[in-house]
């Protein structure tokens, strides 16, 4: 698959260069992902892995390439209110799909706004969060935007036109419609047909979502109100204001506009908010709190450097966030692994538990370390408990016993180095 296809050489109807097909394989497999309806896993795809890349080659370059319905997967939501359904493409679809995406995002990233950060190289959520705690010092009122159903409701004309704008390739064209209108296969085995709407899952989504974005919400309000700024995560949409006169009127003519495109703006979840801090008086006819990207924006209070404290409109890890580690948590269900070591035990949680510090861990790091502190270390000790005879009705012993090996062996687990140590612990690890 390394051989690159010289334009006019391939005798078909596109030229697409097999190099690219199998830089997008590689993509696919780094990402990994589930099987879809054909319940084919990576792991199957790679035991014939020519036939498979050239056949996808071939169909694509022949312009006879269908994309099999995804499946449907439903996962619960953050905060374990109702669930998402994601669609998942099989793993071939995967790869066409990114050589789509691969082939067109260079374009498209010339023209994305700098205030969007879902899905894009060299920016992340982090980035987002970080500049809108800035933009709330700076502006007193927030909008929290809620797009209802977006990823099931977003309209395909307006998405084709976008892409129309970015590619003389007929192909990617071609394609983008075929996936846009794939069918889902639902858990039962029956199939939808879709008119609206890109699942959530497919390696193409994120970009023809921040493709429709960009020309329905970010050009547009640059244009109508350029002094306004914002911060875009896909359809998850952060707007600072200056006055609650402003929130106001431009909460309206986002609705507008999105009304004209067949969306609608959540009416409970959208909502207006006072970024009240020490020097501002609360406007109590408006919350004092939003969530963004499972970060929670409140007043809080914190150190200075002088060793003062002041209130500042700060974002920390929200409870669903922490709803949803706890649930983890209590999965991995510690206190039954007694067939594994100390250490064992250590080494199949610190991954998850490094990545829950990397990112949620970014801003007031405190309360994340205290809530990793409260769940997880109490499992320890009832691990050691079923683990030790003498300890089974000793929980008090147990606890002397983990706050021991805490203090002897401080770097075991990953929330110890980073201070969330049991009770008792002597350590200075922070």
């Amino acid at each position: 698959m390394s051989q690159i296809v010289k334009p006019g050489s391939s005798g078909k109807s596109f030229e697409i260069p097999k190099v690219l097909v199998w830089e997008a394989y590689l993509k696919v497999k780094a990402n990994r992902g589930a099987a879809g309806v054909d319940q084919q896993s990576l792991a199957d795809f790679a035991r014939n892995e020519k036939k498979n890349l050239y056949k996808i080659w071939n169909r694509m370059s022949s312009g006879t390439y269908f994309p099999p319905p995804v499946r449907a997967v439903e996962i619960p939501k953050a905060g374990g209110k109702g669930v998402r359904v994601l669609g998942v493409p099989t793993v071939a679809d995967r790869v066409a799909q990114t050589v789509v995406a691969m082939t067109l995002e260079p374009e498209a990233e010339k023209i994305f706004h700098p205030d969007s950060y879902g899905y894009r190289p060299g920016r992340s959520a982090l980035d987002a969060v970080e500049v809108c705690q800035k933009r709330c010092w700076q502006s007193q009122w927030v909008i929290d935007l809620d797009i209802q159903g977006f990823f099931d409701n977003v309209p395909h004309d307006p998405i084709v036109t976008a892409v129309e704008k970015h590619t003389d390739l007929p192909w990617v064209l071609l394609y983008v419609k075929r996936w846009l209108t794939a069918p889902m296969q639902q858990t039962d085995g029956s199939l939808v047909t879709r008119d609206r709407g890109t699942p959530q899952g497919s390696a193409i989504s994120p970009l023809l979502s921040n493709l429709f974005m960009h020309y329905a919400f970010d050009d547009w309000l640059a244009r109508m109100q350029p002094m306004v700024r914002f911060e875009r995560y896909c359809d998850d949409v952060i707007v600072h204001c200056v006055s609650e006169k402003q929130a106001q009127y431009i909460t309206r003519s986002i609705k507008e506009r999105l009304a004209r495109l067949g969306l609608q703006l959540h009416p409970e979840k959208t909502r207006i908010v006072h970024c009240v801090q020490e020097d501002r008086t609360r406007d109590h006819h408006y919350g004092v709190e939003f969530t963004f990207l499972g970060y929670t924006f409140r007043p809080r209070y914190a150190r200075l450097r002088d060793g003062r404290w002041k209130s500042g409109f700060l974002p920390a890890v929200s409870k669903a966030a922490k709803k949803a580690m706890a649930r983890e948590i209590r999965g991995w269900r510690l206190g039954r692994r007694t067939n594994l070591s100390f250490s064992e035990v250590a080494a199949m949680i610190n991954r998850t538990v490094s990545g829950w510090i990397n990112y949620y861990g970014h801003f007031y790091k405190s309360l994340l370390i205290s809530f990793l502190r409260d769940q997880i270390n109490p499992h320890l000790v009832k691990w050691a408990m079923r683990k030790f005879k003498h300890l089974h009705r000793a929980p008090a012993k147990a606890r002397r016993r983990i706050a021991h090996i805490a203090a002897t062996h401080p770097g075991m687990f990953t929330h110890w180095r980073h201070g969330a140590l049991p009770s008792g612990s002597t350590t200075g690890a922070v």
